[in-house]
């Protein structure tokens, strides 16, 4: 059988397209679990979690990264079937930096341009670039997983795409205990973590999801 005709098959199979849902679904659920359960283990949320919830800056990082998990998710989850469409996932993730560049820009108008330096590298930049990793190891390999049972067409863009997921998972876990709330340091230092969990779901799908 020849390459274009099973790509074919796969897209049009609709017994495929169930099930392949359903082992997405449940690593979307493992993803959260795992991620969650290391994250309380060995963690925990910040000592003033509740009054920093009267923050729209503190809410406004789990907008962020939930917002890249779900559309980063979605992308992910349509890669892994031949045939079906990602320009409009793809541009929905696209629109996540978008967003937190309007509130970087926002943050840079209410802030006096003395402190801006000062918001941008914060006091967790070291946390931050080494938590959101080690959060993002259980959701990514969950990610991987699932994306072998299916049939991406480009295995180390959809790996990639499974660790923008995985690292929006675990910043929005890491956001409860980080006390940096700046948009600045957010757009740096998160950024800068999601993407070495990007750059390694990229790797690891060159490598575990060619088919």
């Amino acid at each position: 059988m020849k390459t274009d005709e099973l790509i074919n098959m796969l897209s049009q199979d609709s017994d495929v397209r169930f099930r392949f849902g359903t082992i997405m679904v449940s690593a979307l659920v493992a993803a959260v679990l795992l991620a969650g359960l290391l994250f309380f283990a060995a963690m925990g949320a910040r000592p003033d979690f509740y009054e920093a919830l009267e923050s729209v800056r503190f809410l406004f990082k789990f907008v962020i990264t939930l917002a890249l998990f779900l559309a980063a998710a979605n992308l992910m989850a349509r890669m892994a079937r031949p045939g079906v469409p990602i320009l409009f996932s793809r541009a929905v993730v696209l629109a996540v930096p978008m967003l937190l560049a309007f509130a970087v820009l926002a943050e840079l108008a209410a802030v006096r341009p003395a402190d801006w330096a000062l918001n941008m590298i914060g006091h967790n930049a070291y946390e931050c670039l080494t938590l959101i990793p080690l959060l993002s190891i259980g959701p990514l390999a969950a990610f991987l997983l699932a994306l072998r049972q299916g049939a991406p067409a480009d295995p180390g863009k959809a790996g990639a795409v499974a660790g923008l997921a995985a690292g929006g998972i675990a910043a929005a876990f890491y956001a409860a205990n980080c006390t940096d709330d700046s948009p600045l340091f957010v757009a740096l230092w998160y950024t800068l973590a999601i993407g070495i969990v990007t750059r390694a779901g990229y790797l690891a799908g060159r490598r575990w999801l060619v088919w």
